[in-house]
């Protein structure tokens, strides 16, 4: 956790407010992000081999995914409706889940990782949606930030 950092979104009475990123410098600013649905290996089976009765459920949630990065500003409310140049959402079969990475990019004045985690967010939603039916006990797990750049607040990387 951060140390001596101010939150952003109060006012100096403690109040939300959207910050105001009009003096910030327009940069190129990406954000990568992932989460996981733990599944049962007869689940994961069943979307290994196509067999899952509501189709090919990693690219629906694909598609979720970019769509739900887009809707960002929508459902987060103190979020700034960004110009995405790039979304992009991957879902690979590991050996007790399926793994979801999200990339952003855009240029402006404010970063995108909300929309890379919210993008992550809903593949993962999205996946155990289309998959309750057979398994009542996956788990999304591990929706985190993994790299940003750009901005003044500098670049951030974790380890995968």
């Amino acid at each position: 956790m951060a140390t001596g950092s101010k939150l952003t979104h109060l006012d100096s009475e403690g109040r939300a407010r959207m910050v105001d990123v009009g003096d910030k410098p327009h940069s190129e600013r990406t954000a990568r992000a992932e989460a996981r649905l733990l599944a049962s290996s007869e689940t994961l089976d069943l979307v290994r081999t196509g067999q899952a009765k509501k189709g090919d459920v990693i690219t629906v949630a694909e598609i979720a995914g970019v769509m739900g990065g887009k809707k960002t500003a929508d459902l987060i409310p103190l979020c700034h409706p960004l110009p995405l140049s790039k979304i992009n959402v991957k879902i690979t079969l590991e050996e007790d889940a399926l793994r979801v990475v999200t990339e952003t990019r855009t240029t402006g004045q404010t970063g995108v990782e909300m929309e890379a985690l919210t993008a992550a967010g809903i593949a993962a939603l999205t996946l155990y949606d289309m998959l309750k039916a057979v398994d009542k006990s996956m788990t999304i797990t591990g929706l985190r930030l993994l790299e940003k750049t750009g901005g003044v607040s500098g670049d951030y990387k974790r380890d995968e």
